[in-house]
């Protein structure tokens, strides 16, 4: 495995000590400038960087490179496709995961699974040759028939908890329990299961039931990634959330005011950075 990243980020991580867990990790570094053409790249990055990875990678793509991204949000693929090919992404949602990255640690006690798809049947060789690398390397996956559904599934749900922990500076505990926190992550997600129907996905309350008892199984202290954010007095990716959200139900004049309180709260908090 190999990590691409540009010089300075180089330099500053062979300098550093990373751990996973408590233990100590090293990672092969290359970078973007110096790198060739990969059999498979995973795009993992913040939205707010995604334009630029996507450029910094053009060395590491070729007419037989697999390419899916694990970003939040419902159009990281549109945007990579649009650069390198449809044909080239393999859709994919990663979902069950409590990882929490403080400084140089990264802590988890889920791993999680990734959930993967295609939207043309051109698409299906290089699924086929994903899945058959995942299988060898023992990564937890499913092949979903429907996989704008899970996406939008998995963007209900981070619109709801990543947004609520931060807003309302809680846990996954915290957000589960009775109140005003846990009224605007139900209320949130309810958001999404209309705007959805109009955009073609049809997401139901079952899907919601699903994915609070996921939340359940996740550690009750642990902090999804925007309430991590905030400890650190890092900009989130409330746009990607609430702001697509806001965009979206202007476009079919539906009123979304969860999502709109929730955008002017964490808006305040950054804007106090």
């Amino acid at each position: 495995m190999t990590f691409i990243v540009d010089e300075k980020r180089k330099k500053a991580y062979q300098e550093t000590v990373f751990t996973i867990n408590g233990e100590k990790v090293l990672f092969n570094l290359v970078e973007y400038f110096n790198a060739v053409p990969f059999d498979l790249i995973i795009i993992a990055v913040k939205g707010t960087a995604l334009e630029e990875v996507i450029k910094e990678i053009k060395k590491c793509v070729d007419k037989n490179t697999i390419i899916i991204s694990v970003l939040n949000g419902i159009d990281s693929e549109k945007v990579i496709s649009e650069y390198y090919g449809r044909e080239k992404v393999i859709y994919a949602v990663a979902q069950g995961m409590d990882a929490m990255k403080f400084g140089t640690s990264l802590k988890y006690t889920k791993e999680g699974q990734l959930l993967l798809g295609i939207t043309d049947f051109k698409q299906k060789d290089k699924l086929d040759k994903l899945t058959s690398f995942f299988d060898q390397a023992k990564i937890n996956y499913e092949v979903k028939g429907d996989i704008l559904h899970s996406m939008w599934a998995k963007f209900m749900l981070n619109v709801g908890i990543n947004q609520t922990c931060m807003a309302y500076n809680t846990n996954y505990s915290g957000a589960l329990m009775p109140g005003e926190a846990n009224d605007t992550l139900i209320a949130a997600m309810k958001e999404i299961i209309e705007l959805s129907h109009y955009e073609g996905v049809d997401l139901t309350e079952t899907d919601l039931k699903h994915y609070i008892e996921i939340i359940r199984t996740l550690a009750p202290l642990g902090l999804p990634s925007m309430a991590q954010d905030a400890k650190v007095r890092r900009y989130s990716e409330v746009e990607m959330f609430a702001g697509t959200v806001i965009s979206l139900a202007s476009k079919h004049k539906l009123k979304v005011p969860t999502n709109e309180f929730l955008y002017k709260r964490i808006r305040g908090i950054e804007n106090s950075y």
